[in-house]
């Protein structure tokens, strides 16, 4: 009799999730800290205490990995339900919290890091912005004008992540919450809904 696979059992389910779990906790951490390009699978295989081959096993490559580490749910406000002069400053605020709130993702912040050097992570912030802004800005603008808005979002949205996260300018970092979503809120409005 042929030897048979040894069953699946959910103690081997539980481990297998641990170890996947353990494995993009120690990524995160290490691409927050080190960037895409210096954080290596031996040095993510070491933090999550596993044998680096375990990484490939899991993820296929250090993209694959990379790719699995960033992607995140922005949790976007549905703008239909907000009063048309509030968006732009929703969205800031929103965006504050999706960076610093008690949900904060670190994750966000290595990936525009690495997105300098990294086409996999440009790739990423891209399927990211298409995938979740983009059809957010759709119920509010018109579809004539959603390109370019969606653009002009963008470039707040990540301009001031580098410039508070990846840079820390200074005055930028000094500003608090509140001051950032008074002066960036109305060029946010702008762009959301205001004349172009």
């Amino acid at each position: 009799m042929p030897d048979q696979p040894a069953p699946v059992t959910a103690a081997k389910t539980a481990k297998s999730l641990r170890t996947r779990a353990a494995i993009l906790e120690a990524a995160q951490a290490l691409f927050a800290e080190q960037g895409y390009e210096r954080a290596t699978v031996r040095d993510i295989a070491a933090r999550a205490a596993i044998d680096p081959a375990m990484v490939i096993r899991y993820f296929g490559s250090k993209e694959g990995l990379f790719t699995q580490a960033t992607t995140f749910d922005l949790k976007l406000p549905d703008l239909t339900t907000i009063a048309k002069r509030r968006r732009g400053a929703v969205l800031v605020a929103h965006f504050l919290e999706v960076w610093e709130g008690p949900l904060g993702n670190s994750s966000l912040v290595s990936l525009l890091r690495a997105a300098a050097s990294s086409d996999d992570a440009a790739n990423a912030i891209r399927t990211i912005f298409g995938g979740q802004v983009v059809p957010m800005l759709a119920r509010v603008v018109p579809p004539a004008e959603l390109p370019v808005r969606a653009g002009l979002v963008a470039t707040q949205i990540m301009g001031l992540a580098v410039t508070r996260y990846v840079l820390k300018v200074p005055p930028v970092v000094a500003m608090n919450r509140e001051q950032i979503v008074r002066l960036l809120g109305p060029t946010m409005q702008r762009y959301v809904g205001g004349a172009l």
